[in-house]
């Protein structure tokens, strides 16, 4: 049980991590972006303040998620991660509508002048984001934890985004400077852009949330360490179906095997307790095995057919 528990400790202090650092960044951003009239970098802003919100459902995610099984949840409550990813994609895909109509209709008002402030700030973001984006991304890899993937990939659609509010406030700063209308524009299109690569992103991240909402299964070479360990079991003679659910940060293995139809019950009983012992001690994602035994006759093992 040690492992397990600092698993969930190692989540939850990554979690607690993203909302601390996110509400920084929000409000950093939205008060230089407002102070400095930089268009792009308040839109940045709103993008961060959406990742806000977004820190507190993958927070509650994970809470939800390391409660054990219990009459009405048999199968564990991983997917309270999935529904927080989905939250944190709805949040992407409103903010990116958000940022894109004051983007559009920036384009019919005189351009606002950033000032140097705002591209340092968007230059700390950069720096910042994509140093959560790192550590989201192997805790999360090595936690199996798909609330923390989620996090991580909006931490890099941060730091796309940040980028972009930057080079629109060098552009539009250049602008300026040189006298030049159309680079004076150069922020309010990088806000434009940010707004569509945050909607990319939400799309995606809401995508696979309801797929493995929808119980997506384990498919190809993903599945040939589970057939090694059920065949490598002494009795079974083979396996007639495989099934493994993803549920976010652990794994429903149902399997169907075959054993000799000559044995006793209880003998079979032991091929099947022993199918869940090695796949539940060799793989700390398995949650629960539930194996199912059918009979396999002497012409099933010889690949021929009863006789008449």
């Amino acid at each position: 049980m040690a492992q397990p528990q600092a698993e969930e400790r190692q989540a939850s202090t990554g979690a607690w991590t993203n909302l601390v650092v996110n509400l920084v960044l929000a409000v950093g951003k939205g008060v230089v972006g407002w102070w400095s009239g930089s268009r792009a970098l308040f839109a940045d802003a709103i993008h961060s303040a959406a990742d806000l919100a977004g820190s507190v459902a993958v927070l509650i995610g994970v809470q939800v998620a390391k409660k054990p099984p219990d009459a009405d949840h048999p199968y564990g409550h991983g997917k309270a991660e999935l529904i927080s990813a989905g939250v944190v994609a709805g949040l992407l895909l409103a903010a990116a509508v958000e940022v894109g109509v004051s983007a559009v209709g920036s384009f019919f008002h005189p351009p606002m002048q950033p000032r140097v402030a705002a591209a340092v700030a968007a230059l700390v973001a950069v720096v910042t984001k994509e140093l959560m984006f790192q550590y989201n991304y192997r805790l999360g890899k090595r936690l199996h934890s798909r609330s923390l993937m989620a996090a991580a990939l909006d931490h890099r659609s941060d730091v796309f985004s940040s980028l972009a509010a930057l080079c629109g406030i060098v552009l539009s700063l250049a602008g300026k400077r040189w006298h030049m209308a159309w680079l004076e524009r150069m922020d309010a299109v990088a806000s434009l852009f940010v707004a569509l690569l945050v909607l990319k992103m939400g799309f995606d991240l809401a995508r696979d949330s309801v797929h493995l909402l929808m119980d997506r299964v384990v498919e190809g070479e993903q599945l040939r360490p589970y057939e090694r360990l059920i065949l490598a079991v002494p009795g079974v003679e083979h396996i007639d179906e495989l099934r493994v659910r993803d549920h976010g940060r652990y794994v429903i293995v149902d399997v169907k095997i075959s054993v000799d139809a000559d044995i006793s019950v209880a003998q079979g009983h032991g091929i099947a307790a022993e199918v869940k012992q090695q796949l539940t001690a060799s793989n700390p994602r398995v949650l629960d095995v539930l194996v199912h035994v059918n009979p396999c006759y002497p012409y099933e093992r010889e690949g021929g057919m009863p006789s008449e």
